[in-house]
């Protein structure tokens, strides 16, 4: 190997040892379930992030901190979209994590972090895909995720994707769908535990309709060139659709300014603010195009 390549390869395995030393300063032990304890990720001064599915209780929970000691920690709350949940530690006294601001990009270069015994543990891979939204194995809509070829190792749900920097780039879990691992991007992942500390869990809402992709031909777009939307194959009596208007047969072009050709990105954009607040919905009903004003419910 050329002088140049080997001191170039070793700039870059130091910078990598660097960063997983940088972010296991900042990743605690979970023990919330009866099988081996998971990772988390100190946000704040008194707050991790970690995986929902490593809670297997709500009582009960402890964390081991990169100096060794044990704190008890309060479930501040959940979120099953994402399986992202928040704990809440007295006097945790440890580094909080850096969440990086811009997206993943597929091919980025990235390391798993955990820390599921004593000290931390790192595999070595890149950003493999990018995407959202996706349902998961329980059924509700993540808005957005990234997908990873490094090893998830036992123990490092709730663990950190890091770019070579130790920052977060995602929150990695195997909970949403068969063991895959998958990440939960970092401003995404950031929003989510800001909404958990401050309410306990994420507004997720629903109009009351089933609906199904459908092709417009051109000559019935109403004037619009999206050649797709969804149309409304039942209405539920009495739901936010039935008294926003929305009848049988409707086709669903936009929400909130978002054109709409699949269901699940509906679902995505039932989340948030919106729920509890009325949104435009861009409707073509016999050939003529209409705003209705649909108040987004909020499921119990």
């Amino acid at each position: 190997m050329e002088t140049n390549e080997a001191s170039a390869l070793a700039m870059i395995s130091t910078q990598m040892a660097d960063a997983v030393e940088r972010i296991g300063m900042s990743l605690v032990q979970v023990r919330g379930r009866t099988r081996g304890p998971a990772t988390g990720i100190v946000v704040t001064n008194d707050t991790v992030l970690t995986a929902d599915h490593v809670l297997e209780r709500d009582d009960d929970l402890t964390i081991a901190t990169p100096d060794g000691r044990i704190l008890p920690a309060q479930l501040a709350g959940r979120d099953h979209a994402s399986d992202l949940a928040l704990l809440r530690i007295d006097n945790l006294g440890t580094t909080p994590a850096t969440f990086v601001e811009s997206p993943a990009r597929v091919g980025q270069l990235i390391l798993a972090v955990g820390r599921p015994g004593s000290s931390a543990m790192a595999s070595f891979g890149i950003i493999s895909a990018t995407g959202g939204p996706l349902r998961g194995r329980r059924g509700a809509m993540l808005e957005q995720y990234v997908q990873t070829d490094a090893i998830p190792y036992p123990g490092f749900s709730g663990g950190a994707l890091i770019d070579a920097e130790g920052k977060v780039a995602a929150v990695l879990t195997t909970g949403l769908i068969n063991g895959v691992a998958l990440g939960v991007p970092a401003a995404l992942s950031w929003r989510i535990a800001t909404t958990l500390g401050a309410t306990g869990y994420i507004k997720r809402g629903f109009l009351g309709i089933s609906s199904q992709p459908v092709e417009l031909p051109e000559g019935q777009r109403g004037g619009q060139s999206q050649a797709q939307g969804l149309l409304i194959v039942r209405v539920e009596p009495g739901s936010p659709a039935a008294q926003g208007g929305l009848l049988l047969g409707d086709v669903l072009i936009t929400f909130d300014g978002h054109p709409l050709t699949d269901t699940d990105e509906l679902q995505a954009l039932l989340v948030g603010e919106r729920v509890g607040k009325q949104v435009p919905v861009q409707v073509l009903r016999g050939g003529s195009l209409f705003t209705a004003l649909v108040t987004v419910g909020q499921r119990s």
